[in-house]
C-alpha cells in the first residue's frame, strides 16, 4: 500500500514535551505547494503505555479541543510514565470552519475510516490515524458532543463488544473517566467510525457526548478536563488519584431508543434532557411553518427511559434525529 503523505514535524518517540504538527500536503488555488497543518503535542517519559487523546473528529464540537489544549499546555513529563499523543483537532479543516464535515471535500471523518493514503484530504487523515497512530496506542479517548444539531446529557461511552476481556477493560476505563452518565452506546451505523476500527484492533476505546448546540459550557469542559486526567491515571501513565464521581449507568437496548422526524417544521420540546419518560409520553411537537391554522404533530416515547439527546435547533427536517432515549441500569461511585 502507498505511504501516507502526512508527516509529523516532531519526533513522536522522543522523551520530553514536543509541540508541532501533522503536515498534510494540499495543493490549492491560494497555495500551490500548501499543507494542512494539524496541531499535535507528544509528551513522553521513558517506557510505558501510550494514550492517544483526540478532539474535533467533528469540527463543531468543542469540549475535547478545550480540554486537550489545556492538557498539551500543562502535562508535565516528570509526572508520567509512558507517552501521551494529543491531537485536539483531528479534522482540522472542519474545526476551523466550525462545521461537522470538512469544507475541502465534505468528508465526515468519523464515517471515513480506515481511509486511504491516496484519497481525499479527509481520507488521508483517517488513514494516518488508522495505520500510524492507532497501532501505537494502548488506550484511546475520542471526544464528541452533539455539535450544532444535537444536545446530550453528558456521558462517556463504550460499545457492546464480542471480546469479553476487551469489553471489561473498556468498561473500567469508562468508569474511570467519571462522567455524570456512562452509556453502553448503540450506533445507527458504525461503518467507517474511528471507534469501530480501534475496537477491531483490540484498543481500549472511550468516547463521549458531553453536550452540544455547537458550543461548550463551564460544566461540560470541566467534565472533559477531569476525564482526561482520570483516564491517564487509570492507564498507569499519570501519577495521582482518580477523582471519583457518581455516574448513572445507561444502556440503549434497541433501535427503539431513536426517534426520527417525519415532518418539516418547528420543534416544541415537551420534555427536557435528563427527564424520565414512560412509553407513550409526549416528547415533542412539530408545528408546521408553511401556514397558520394547522395543528402540530405529536411525537411520543417508544419506550420507558431517560431523554438523553434531543435535536438542538428550533427547526427540523424529515429524517433528522428528534430524540434519543436510554434506560437506567444502575449507578456507581
Amino acid at each position: 500500500m502507498r505511504d501516507n503523505p502526512i508527516v509529523p514535524t516532531i519526533d513522536l518517540a522522543a522523551d520530553g514535551v514536543r509541540h508541532g504538527f501533522l503536515r498534510l500536503p494540499y495543493s490549492r488555488d491560494d497555495s500551490a505547494w500548501g499543507s494542512v497543518m494539524i496541531p499535535l503535542t507528544v509528551v513522553k517519559n521513558g517506557s510505558g503505555p501510550t494514550a492517544l487523546f483526540a478532539g474535533a473528529n467533528h469540527g463543531d464540537e468543542y469540549e475535547g479541543p478545550l480540554a486537550l489544549q489545556e492538557l498539551a499546555l500543562e502535562l508535565d513529563p516528570a509526572r508520567i510514565q509512558g507517552r501521551v499523543i494529543i491531537v485536539p483537532f483531528m479534522n482540522y479543516p472542519a474545526f476551523r470552519a466550525g462545521l461537522r464535515t470538512s469544507p475541502i471535500d465534505r468528508g465526515n471523518l468519523n464515517r471515513t475510516f480506515p481511509g486511504r493514503p491516496d484519497g481525499t484530504v479527509t481520507e488521508k487523515i483517517a488513514d494516518y490515524f488508522a495505520r500510524t497512530l492507532l497501532p501505537e496506542a494502548d488506550i484511546v479517548l475520542d471526544f464528541h458532543s452533539g455539535g450544532r444539531t444535537l444536545d446530550f446529557v453528558p456521558f462517556a461511552s463504550i460499545h457492546h463488544l464480542p471480546d469479553a476481556a476487551l469489553q471489561a477493560r473498556a468498561h473500567a476505563a469508562m468508569a474511570a473517566f467519571g462522567a455524570p452518565y456512562s452509556m453502553m452506546l448503540r450506533e445507527i451505523d458504525a461503518v467507517g467510525m474511528f471507534d469501530t476500527i480501534a475496537e477491531k484492533m483490540g484498543k481500549v476505546f472511550v468516547t463521549t457526548e458531553l453536550g452540544g448546540g455547537g458550543t461548550a459550557t463551564a460544566r461540560s469542559v470541566a467534565i472533559a478536563r477531569r476525564g482526561c486526567r482520570n483516564l491517564l491515571i487509570h492507564a498507569g501513565i499519570l501519577q495521582g488519584e482518580i477523582e471519583r464521581r457518581d455516574s448513572v449507568m445507561l444502556d440503549m437496548p434497541s433501535t427503539d431508543c431513536f426517534i426520527f422526524s417525519e415532518d418539516d417544521g418547528m420543534i416544541e420540546p415537551r420534555v427536557d434532557l435528563g427527564q424520565q419518560v414512560r412509553s407513550g409520553d409526549e416528547l415533542a411537537r412539530i408545528w408546521p411553518v408553511d401556514r397558520t391554522g394547522k395543528p402540530p404533530r405529536s411525537y411520543r416515547a417508544t419506550m420507558d427511559g431517560l431523554l438523553v439527546a434531543r435535536h438542538f435547533p428550533g427547526l427540523i427536517k424529515p429524517g433528522d434525529c428528534l430524540a434519543v432515549l436510554a434506560v437506567e441500569v444502575g449507578s456507581r461511585q
